[in-house]
């Protein structure tokens, strides 16, 4: 846009300061404006143009990384992935319950020892029955199933 309006002004200036071949100059800067302002054009076409598919590829990404991240979300504990429930405090169990296993794991299973462990396990224990009550049956069998990961993964260090 600025190269267009550039180019009237630099063929205004040229039509005011020639006064010999008013006819011919005026004709040649007549056709260099029109031809500065395709090209101009044509440049701000192109840019606009790239910058369009930029820009949805950009999205396309951004709306892959959204997708993935809420199909599930990783754990504290290597390999386990937690799945989306329709109620967000499943989710949000499940990662304070992999964080406890985690800490349980670098405990070596030792939870006689650290005292603030067991107290969260049995806290943990009870509200997991809480949160099975209000699940309904296929919720419930991929909730278990993450649990059972979890556990599995607990045993080793007893």
């Amino acid at each position: 846009m600025k190269k267009v309006i550039l180019s009237v002004f630099v063929v205004g200036a040229l039509l005011a300061t020639s006064c010999k071949n008013t006819k011919e100059d005026a004709k040649d800067a007549a056709t260099d404006a029109v031809e500065a302002v395709e090209n101009a054009t044509e440049e701000a076409t192109d840019a606009a143009t790239k910058a369009v598919e930029e820009t949805k590829e950009a999205a396309g990404e951004a709306a892959e990384a959204t997708e993935e991240a809420v199909e599930s979300v990783k754990s504290a504990i290597e390999g386990i992935e937690i799945p989306q429930f329709e109620d967000p405090k499943v989710g949000e169990y499940l990662q304070t319950y992999s964080q406890y296993a985690k800490d349980y794991i670098e405990a070596k299973g030792d939870v006689v020892k650290n005292t603030e462990l067991a107290k969260k396990g049995v806290e943990l224990a009870t509200q997991a029955k809480d949160i099975v009550a209000n699940l309904d049956e296929a919720a419930a069998e991929k909730f278990n199933s993450v649990m059972a990961a979890i556990q599995s993964k607990m045993a080793p260090a007893q």
